[in-house]
């Protein structure tokens, strides 16, 4: 496997008794890498991230990180979910701490990362803050900054801003592409939104309806920071939109 792959997907299918939802899926993920992966509702994108995580067994194939076997123990794998995963009765820095405790990062070098993470989505002066007395563009950051600050070699996004605003939305992208360029970690990011796959993505995968295969790789190359507005942004996000719609 190229030393360039962080993450390579053989021959991926997973069923639910006679239900095909995975159909004979492979392709590689860069090292450094954001990927955005879209495709109609109910094909199977959040199947695929918990394949990756170990929640779901493949039926068949596999997927490599490093060129070995998918192990929670030994790759440092994040994954934000589409639902806010704060605790209630931990305070904002206690939130942010908590994936270092998982993981055992203890002393100076966890206040350290819990600080610097905590100030980089601009939440320092409400670090002792209870998760019901922040807004829900604040509860987001806050898993944001959790689950960058344990330096994840992977970082797995399952429609984390669909249930914001379009505003509220755009600031959140813009932070999270900021934190991606500044850490060089691997990003799958899965989004029912297209246009939120064209503003971040660097390569799409789109992705067909049950049983799913892919049904196109689109490059992205698009210049950061992108331009909504722009000709070349309509028309990537057209193309996109028209793939889905005629699955």
């Amino acid at each position: 496997m190229s030393e360039n792959v962080k993450v390579k997907v053989n021959n991926l299918t997973k069923k639910f008794g006679d239900l095909l939802v995975l159909d004979d899926i492979s392709f590689d993920v860069k090292k450094g890498e954001f990927l955005c992966i879209v495709g109609p509702t109910g094909c199977g994108k959040t199947t695929f991230l918990n394949s990756i995580t170990k929640l779901y067994e493949p039926t068949s194939g596999e997927i490599l990180v490093d060129g070995e076997v998918v192990d929670l123990d030994k790759h440092n794998v994040a994954y934000i979910f589409q639902e806010y995963s704060t605790m209630p009765w931990l305070t904002v820095e206690e939130n942010v701490r908590f994936g270092l405790d998982i993981k055992g990062i203890k002393g100076e070098k966890a206040q350290s990362l819990v600080d610097e993470y905590i100030d980089i989505v601009g939440l320092n002066e409400y670090r002792d803050y209870y998760p019901d007395q922040l807004s829900t563009s604040m509860l987001q950051r806050v898993v944001i900054a959790r689950a960058f600050a344990t330096e994840p070699e992977l970082l797995l996004m399952d429609e984390p801003y669909g249930q914001l605003d379009i505003e509220l939305r755009f600031r959140l992208e813009d932070e999270l592409i900021k934190l991606w360029e500044r850490t060089g970690t691997t990003v799958i990011f899965i989004t029912h939104n297209i246009e939120e796959a064209v503003y971040l993505g660097e390569r799409i995968l789109v992705l067909t309806n049950k049983p799913t295969k892919i049904k196109e790789e689109i490059i992205n190359d698009l210049p950061r920071p992108r331009d909504i507005l722009s000709k070349d942004f309509v028309d990537l996000r057209n193309k996109v939109t028209d793939l889905i719609k005629w699955w």
